[in-house]
């Protein structure tokens, strides 16, 4: 599918300039949402389809991220994955993350300072440079949040791997635009309510072979065993083998739609989304007089930014003292040229 016959699956009363904070479903993931919320509300059906809608929703994220399915544990949130993997840390590790990281991706490793713990910030240019043979674990975003900067991914991999430390991503503001490789990490997580556009309360971590073992996994219910349906009232634990050991229960409704966005993602293609998505960026900054980047969001400064976005009908976000717009399959030219106009 081409870019301009997808974007006829959205129906946008704005310029939403702001994937960055949510992203809009297109017509078949609203229509499959608005049919399980009649279903429930009528009671007319069991949540059998929906959960069969989160299976294969996780067989499509991991598709997005080059991965297998049994590598894929489902959760709710990047800082509830994410907690998982803070809850098996060693006592007293070493953990660096980027200074100006979004919390989802720190917090989780503060919350085990009792433990000695200890979390070291550095500027995202010198993360790479940190590694040293005392770090256990680097923890970065791929795509910053606050101004869509690309991480140094190529060069912190392979210091971490020099020095014998893991890495974990947070793929939040990645996966949906940019091509992914998640089996180059030890663990990804992503929300799936940006860039893959569904309701909040559904993510997806990949949880490497090897990453696995080290960790426990303390949210197990019916949904990490290896027969979730036979179960619900077990006095032994039988875990799934894979990553759904990790597994909570799913948000149905957040998983039938997600299955449907990423499948209209899947159907046009990553390498086609990120051409459009920075090519509208990179239009946009021109506009401006700004020099191209790489990234789907992109963040600038001017006076009153935000409340002349407003007055355009545009809507961005602001972010660390800037406007942040974000472009998506569904964005066009004309509404790079709008939001830039109101710059200008």
């Amino acid at each position: 599918m081409d870019i301009g016959t997808a974007q006829d699956l959205w129906k946008i009363d704005s310029v939403w300039l702001n994937t960055a904070q949510y992203g809009i479903p297109p017509r078949p993931a609203h229509e499959a949402l608005s049919d399980a919320v009649a279903t429930w509300r009528h009671g007319a059906g069991l949540p059998g389809p929906w959960g069969e809608a989160a299976e294969s929703a996780r067989r499509s994220f991991a598709a997005l991220v080059g991965a297998a399915p049994e590598d894929i544990a489902q959760g709710a949130t990047t800082s509830q994955l994410m907690g998982t993997l803070a809850a098996s840390v060693p006592d007293g590790a070493r953990v660096l993350v980027p200074e100006g990281e979004f919390t989802s991706a720190v917090f989780p490793w503060m919350a085990q300072a009792d433990r000695g713990v200890r979390v070291q910030a550095v500027p995202l240019a010198e993360l790479a440079g940190a590694v040293d043979g005392d770090t256990w674990l680097v923890v970065f975003s791929l795509v910053q949040s606050a101004g869509g900067e690309l991480a140094p991914a190529d060069a912190i991999v392979a210091a971490a791997r020099r020095h014998g430390a893991r890495v974990a991503v947070d793929a939040t503001q990645a996966v949906g635009w940019l091509p992914v490789d998640a089996t180059r990490y030890d663990a990804l997580i992503c929300s799936c309510y940006k860039w893959l556009m569904a309701p909040r309360g559904l993510a997806y971590g990949y949880l490497s072979p090897a990453l696995r073992p080290l960790l426990r996994p303390g949210s197990a219910g019916p949904a990490a065993a290896r027969d979730p349906l036979g179960s619900f009232y077990a006095s032994e634990m039988t875990l799934a083998d894979g990553a759904a050991r990790f597994d909570i229960s799913p948000n149905w409704f957040a998983g039938v739609t997600a299955a449907r966005s990423m499948a209209v993602l899947l159907d046009i293609g990553v390498p086609r989304i990120r051409d459009h998505n920075v090519g509208l960026a990179n239009r946009f900054r021109a506009a401006l007089g700004l020099a191209p980047g790489d990234s789907a969001i992109t963040s600038v400064e001017a006076h009153n930014a935000g409340e002349r976005l407003r007055a355009a009908d545009v809507v961005a976000a602001e972010r660390a003292g800037r406007v942040r717009v974000s472009f998506h399959v569904y964005s066009t030219e004309e509404d790079a040229d709008r939001a830039a106009e109101a710059l200008i």
